[in-house]
């Protein structure tokens, strides 16, 4: 039997649906301890449970669900539930992108793209983002935008930028919105237009893009497309911090220095820099030769 608290009392759907899939998991249905899995780690209508919900991914995995394999292999790379194991979460992302689960291409996309865990390979990075895109993965469209809009290993090409950036968006992937919300505010897209961008990347922040918490905050912190709010660009700022982004963790350390939006203190302001430096934003390192 498996071992799933119901965390929603009485007649409620997700009640019912929890149920469902356990019963389903319980005599040997794949799918079922695949989409069961995912609800444990996101304690939807059942209580959290990290550990549990990895056995029931690895059991979905062996079972040929390819979802159930990269959501596996996030796990095991980020230690979640199971100990942090890189090669296996990259044979895991590999597994599933080659079953059709596109977002182990994305996520292999990024790895490449990144040097981390593997070789950083941006030819490779852009083939994973184009099968990703090309299989209905939206992400993988915005990825492979922001390639195309950088001229990052591809020739730069803003239309192609622009086409892929609108794909994404307009089927509701925040990371598109950012994307295209860049293009705007930088003037790519010509004439430069901050309030289009502003509520880009507020649609985008939403949804729990860090990217775009990261953009708005930096528009509320000019002034430009949005209200000037030091306030608000700090939380944006912290949010964003909290999610990995080292610039931001350096612009709020900005902010605790000069006491914008928040009370002046330098011990934040060494707190963050450090944050910031440890995330990799080389210009908040002493001597500006990165983190370590």
């Amino acid at each position: 039997m498996l071992g799933v608290v119901i965390a929603v009392p009485g007649c409620h759907p997700g009640n019912a649906k929890a149920k469902e899939l356990r019963s389903k998991c319980e005599s040997g249905d794949a799918a079922a301890c695949s989409a069961l899995g995912i609800k444990l780690l996101k304690g939807e209508y059942v209580l959290r449970d990290d550990k549990h919900g990895a056995v029931l991914l690895t059991k979905a995995c062996d079972g040929g669900v390819a979802e159930g394999c990269v959501r596996l292999g996030v796990l095991y790379q980020d230690g979640t539930g199971v100990k942090r194991d890189s090669a296996r979460a990259i044979g895991l992302l590999q597994q599933g992108c080659g079953n059709g689960a596109m977002e182990g291409c994305t996520r292999l996309g990024i790895l490449h793209q990144r040097g981390r865990s593997v070789p950083k390979d941006i030819v490779r990075a852009t083939n994973f983002f184009q099968q990703a895109c090309d299989g209905g993965h939206q992400t993988g469209c915005a990825r492979l935008g922001a390639l195309y809009a950088d001229g990052e290993g591809v020739a730069k090409d803003v239309a192609r930028a622009t086409d892929l950036f609108t794909k994404s968006c307009d089927a509701k992937d925040p990371a598109g919105c950012v994307g295209l919300g860049r293009l705007y505010a930088t003037g790519v897209i010509p004439p430069p237009n901050d309030s289009s961008a502003a509520v880009l990347f507020r649609g985008a922040c939403d949804q729990g893009e860090p990217g775009g918490c990261f953009q708005l905050a930096q528009l509320h912190e000019s002034g430009r497309g949005a209200t000037q709010d030091f306030g608000r660009a700090a939380s944006l700022y912290r949010n964003a911090c909290g999610n990995g982004n080292g610039e931001a963790c350096y612009r709020l350390a900005g902010l605790y220095e000069k006491g914008a939006g928040v009370r002046r203190d330098p011990d934040q302001v060494t707190t963050y820099t450090r944050r910031a430096c440890a995330a990799g934003h080389t210009p908040a390192c002493p001597s500006g030769k990165g983190p370590g």
